[in-house]
């Protein structure tokens, strides 16, 4: 058995359908409860409230504002028998942005790992829906920053591959898109899967995160600011990995835009 925790978010659920697809006995577990494949157990929950009985590997990612340490969390799933995780981290743990305790507590742990380092998320871009469906514009701040964000569904697939094969044991993987991807870029992209222009609206440094303190931490708002808008020359590089594990290049965000194009309309 194989559980997804955080099953209804970006990763979790495309990874979800994927071990689904493949076969797989799969526990999806997400603090709300949502339709799931044919024949997954789905668990309302969170790492505070998981049981790992009869689960042989889990991916696990940690929300943020998790009040407690993933060791006990750890601890539990080596006890009742799992054998192999797969943690959903951030490329940010890589070049410095953000600690690494969740990492090193994986690493410590006595079960086989594998850790997945994503770059952003092109998914982020659903934050400006509703403005391209009422307006036809897109406003953020770096409008020609470019960054190698990445689609969910990569990043799925990946986590699927290290779930399934001891190949990737005790691997850290840095996930990126095929090609650094800025605001104005994205604007161009969206427009272009919608069939209509959308205007890119520049917004400064501080009205960025005026909307951001809305929905995450003052220091999380700073830290996601300061990649977006000085990244670090690792930050926007292409990472190899996708393709040295999926065997194909990572999905570019004209595609990941054109499969969501009904959310802007």
């Amino acid at each position: 058995m194989i559980m997804v925790v955080g099953a209804t978010g970006n990763v979790g659920e495309p990874l979800v359908r994927k071990l689904a697809e493949a076969g797989e006995e799969v526990t999806a577990v997400s603090r709300r409860i949502a339709a799931a494949p044919p024949g997954v157990v789905v668990r309302q929950g969170d790492l505070a409230t998981l049981s790992f009985s009869g689960v042989s590997s889990a991916f696990l990612m940690v929300p943020p504002g998790f009040p407690g340490s993933l060791e006990p969390v750890l601890e539990q799933a080596r006890e009742a028998g799992v054998e192999r995780v797969v943690l959903l981290s951030s490329q940010g743990v890589g070049t410095g942005r953000h600690p690494a305790v969740s990492e090193e507590a994986v690493r410590s742990s006595g079960l086989e790992w594998t850790v997945l380092r994503p770059a952003g998320f092109a998914s982020n871009a659903l934050q400006w829906a509703e403005s391209v469906r009422a307006t036809r514009s897109i406003a953020a701040p770096f409008g020609d920053v470019a960054l190698p964000v990445i689609d969910p569904e990569d990043i799925a697939e990946v986590a699927a591959a290290a779930l399934l094969s001891a190949a990737h044991a005790g691997k850290t993987y840095v996930l990126t898109g095929p090609a650094p991807v800025s605001p104005r870029d994205q604007a161009a992209a969206i427009g272009e899967a919608v069939g209509e222009p959308v205007r890119f609206v520049p917004r400064t440094r501080e009205e960025a995160r005026a909307v951001l303190l809305g929905f995450m931490p003052a220091e999380i708002a700073d830290s996601t600011l300061d990649i977006l808008g000085s990244p670090k020359p690792a930050e926007q590089q292409v990472s190899p990995d996708v393709s040295r594990v999926l065997g194909r290049p990572p999905r570019p965000f004209a595609e990941w835009a054109s499969r969501f194009a009904g959310a802007f309309k």
